[in-house]
């Protein structure tokens, strides 16, 4: 039986050292066969079982997910706990892609909305400074200061309800005061 080194198997896998004994102790493979010197050997099989160890990771389940789904391997459970198992990993899994999707969707939009020529320096200007004036909590909050952090996810409710593509507030989105406070300065200026 051929068996490979772990840096051989880290190689072969794609993930790193530090994974490969994660994945150990956290019993989502093994028990891994060990040489007389007591290194570690893995085998097809156990490649085999780190490939999809990762691909369930990178499909979003978690360890413990992880870890009830080799329980379900290793104690021969009818076939049908298995496929329910992974039917409903695969409808959140389902349910993620569309959020994803939605999300591009919006970014999408976005970029048409505000796309423009990158070596536009002028216009890299403008909209450095238009978005410093409408963001100023985001764009300054830090996520250590929980004051900053407050302010910063009140501010940002209120760029949620910017319209598309202007990017500017309405005034049934400011706080009352704002609002009044633009009002004024929008009538002495006419």
């Amino acid at each position: 039986m051929t068996t490979l080194s772990p840096a051989a198997t880290a190689d072969r896998t794609g993930v790193s050292l530090d994974t490969l004994r994660c994945y150990e102790r956290e019993g989502l493979i093994g028990p891994i066969r060990r040489s007389p010197g007591g290194r570690r050997e893995y085998t097809e099989d156990d490649i085999f079982r780190i490939g999809l160890v990762t691909c369930f990771r990178e499909a979003g389940l978690g360890i413990a997910d992880l870890r009830d789904f080799v329980a379900l391997l290793s104690a021969e459970q009818p076939a049908p706990d298995r496929v329910a198992f992974l039917r409903g990993r695969r409808a959140a899994l389902e349910e993620r892609v569309a959020a994803l999707h939605r999300a591009m969707a919006v970014l999408d939009d976005k970029v048409a909305c505000y796309g423009w020529a990158p070596d536009d320096p002028a216009r890299a200007a403008r909209s450095s400074a238009s978005r410093a004036a409408r963001y100023p909590a985001i764009l300054k909050a830090s996520p250590l200061d929980p004051k900053v952090s407050a302010r910063a996810s009140r501010s940002t409710t209120r760029v949620a309800a910017t319209t598309p593509c202007s990017g500017r507030l309405s005034p049934s989105s400011m706080p009352a005061a704002a609002a009044a406070k633009k009002r004024g300065s929008a009538s002495a200026g006419s």
